[in-house]
């Protein structure tokens, strides 16, 4: 199964959903939840640092989008009660969800298994395993309830094959594979919901540019350029599409 190449969302594809976009205030979180808004989508933005989920927020209204709500969470330190919290707030505010997208990453630098240090290795699983799976956990009832919904979990090439001096991040990645076949193939088709793994390739990120310091900064393609792709798999186009490594 393959993203439709010429896919060109039409101005309200996602009009009337509800998307929740984890690591919104920056590299592809942000650029996936300004296109989701430009497309008629009401975006709920998660992450870390309040100022820079106000930058995405005004770049979405200067956009012309629908006001987004914010949602400050530190991933590598919640824990089960927060994610719960903000599946029960969810349906209290907004009273739907349609779709999310775990843009969210962690990593400090690539090395050498044997030279992780343990807390390195906790967040590196907290950021890009536990919560993605909390989250999402969390969130089901509600997705389930929209009749028609779309989780993404974004991987990275290290997450379709073992590759060396990865680290935390890249087990983390091959693990997060697994859960969305496994979970995929647990749902039952009358769930309405679907999950499918996204690997962008590289991209001009701050995350590209500390794993690969050395690499020219106009190398990658910008984060909006694969934005089309994940619009597709949020919108109704994709339905019965999942389990899927696209």
């Amino acid at each position: 199964m393959k993203i439709p190449t010429d896919y060109r969302p039409a101005p309200d594809a996602l009009h009337e959903r509800v998307v929740l976009v984890t690591g919104a205030g920056d590299g592809l979180g942000r650029a996936t939840a300004i296109g989701c808004a430009k497309h008629g989508a009401m975006v709920v933005l998660l992450g870390r640092t309040v100022k820079k989920l106000e930058e995405t927020y005004d770049a979405i209204r200067a956009a012309g989008g629908a006001d987004p709500a914010i949602y400050p969470m530190n991933l590598a330190g919640a824990n089960w009660n927060d994610h719960v919290e903000l599946g029960a707030t969810l349906e209290r505010e907004l009273g739907a969800l349609h779709g999310i997208v775990h843009c969210a990453a962690h990593f400090k630098e690539f090395a050498p298994l044997a030279g992780v240090e343990p807390r390195e290795w906790m967040e590196s699983l907290q950021v890009n395993l536990t919560a993605p799976f909390a989250l999402t956990r969390a969130c089901l009832p509600l997705l389930e309830k929209s009749g028609d919904a779309s989780v993404v979990f974004v991987s990275d090439e290290s997450g379709r094959a073992a590759k060396r001096y990865q680290g935390a991040y890249g087990i983390a990645k091959q693990a997060l594979e697994a859960l969305t076949k496994n979970w995929a193939s647990e749902l039952p088709s009358t769930s309405g919901v679907r999950m499918n793994s996204f690997n962008p390739g590289p991209l001009r990120t701050a995350l590209r540019a500390r794993g690969f310091p050395g690499e020219a900064r106009d190398a990658a393609p910008l984060p909006e350029s694969v934005v089309p792709s994940l619009l597709w798999l949020l919108s109704r186009e994709s339905a019965g599409v999942s389990g899927q490594q696209l």
